[in-house]
C-alpha cells in the first residue's frame, strides 16, 4: 500500500499544533480538502513554505493507523506575498479560503474548485483595498455556480425576463428570483431596510453587474463598477445566496469591507 503521495495543493489554513507544529488545511486538485501536520520550528522552511495562499506541489505521508497525514515537502509556485500587505487583502482571502472550507472543497468538483480559489487569490494579490469586496463577492457568486445552486436572473416562477428599470426579488427560502407580481408585490414594495416579506431586491445597476461579471477573470474587476445602491443589492444577495448553499454564515465575511462612495 502506497504511504507517499504528490498533490496539487493551496494552502486555506495553518495553526499551531502543540509547541512547534502546524495543522494546516489544503484544497487539492486531486482529493479536494486535505489536513496535514507541518513538523518543525520557527525556522523551519518547510514551516514556511506551507503558509496560507500559498500553492504548489505537496507532497505526503500517510500512517494508514493512525489515519494522520504528515507533510514532507512544499514545491511553491505561488506565493502571493502581497495578500499580506494590505489588510483588506488579507481579511477578504481568508474569507473566501474560509468559505472552501465550509463547502468541503467544493463538493466534487475540486479541479474546477482549485482553478477559481487561485485566481481569485492572484487578484487578491495586487487589489487596490475598494476592489477586494468586489473580488470577493465575484467569488463568491462564481463559487455558488460551482456547487449548483446559483439562481438564474430571471423569475424563476413565470420566467419572465425582468424590464429594464424593474426589480427581481430573491427569496432565501425558494434559492430564486421571484418579480414582484409572483413574489406577491405591489410594485417594487420594500421596507427602510430594502427587505419586503424576507425578499432581497436586486435591481438593474446589480444584475447587470452579475451578468457582466460571471466569467470574467478576477483580475479584471478594478473596470466594472456599480454605484452604491447596487452594490449594497448585490453583497445582500449573493452572501444570501451562499448562505442558504453553506447553512450557515461564516463570522469572516462581516470582516471583508464594503466599497465607500
Amino acid at each position: 500500500m502506497r504511504r507517499s503521495f504528490t498533490r496539487t495543493a493551496l494552502i486555506l489554513r495553518s495553526r499551531p499544533q502543540g509547541e512547534s507544529n502546524r495543522e494546516v488545511w489544503f484544497l487539492t486538485c486531486e482529493e479536494g480538502i486535505l489536513r496535514a501536520t507541518v513538523f518543525g520550528g520557527p525556522k523551519s522552511r518547510l514551516r514556511a513554505h506551507a503558509s496560507p495562499f500559498h500553492s504548489g506541489t505537496l507532497w505526503l505521508y500517510h500512517d494508514p493507523v493512525r489515519d494522520s497525514r504528515k507533510v514532507t515537502d512544499f514545491d511553491v509556485a505561488s506565493w502571493r506575498p502581497g495578500i499580506r500587505e494590505l489588510y483588506e487583502r488579507t481579511m477578504a482571502a481568508g474569507a473566501a479560503a474560509e468559505t472552501v472550507l465550509a463547502s468541503h472543497g467544493g463538493g466534487g468538483n475540486w479541479k474546477e474548485a482549485f482553478g477559481l480559489a487561485c485566481r481569485s487569490f492572484d487578484a487578491f494579490e495586487t487589489a487596490q483595498a475598494e476592489i477586494c469586496e468586489r473580488i470577493f463577492i465575484h467569488f463568491l457568486w462564481n463559487w455558488a455556480a460551482l456547487l449548483g445552486g446559483r439562481p438564474g436572473l430571471a423569475c424563476s416562477s413565470c420566467a419572465c425576463e425582468p424590464a429594464d428599470h424593474g426589480i427581481l426579488w430573491y427569496d432565501g427560502n425558494e434559492g430564486s428570483f421571484f418579480c414582484p407580481r409572483c413574489a406577491g408585490l405591489d410594485g417594487t414594495g420594500g421596507t427602510e431596510d430594502g427587505k419586503a416579506g424576507g425578499l432581497l431586491p436586486l435591481g438593474p445597476g446589480g444584475r447587470r453587474w452579475l451578468s457582466a461579471v460571471e466569467d470574467l477573470d478576477p483580475a479584471r474587476l478594478g473596470r466594472y463598477s456599480a454605484d452604491a445602491a447596487s452594490r449594497k443589492e448585490i453583497r445582500s444577495v449573493v452572501t444570501a445566496v451562499m448562505e442558504g448553499l453553506l447553512g450557515k454564515r461564516p463570522a469572516t465575511w462581516d470582516e471583508v469591507q464594503h466599497e465607500s462612495g
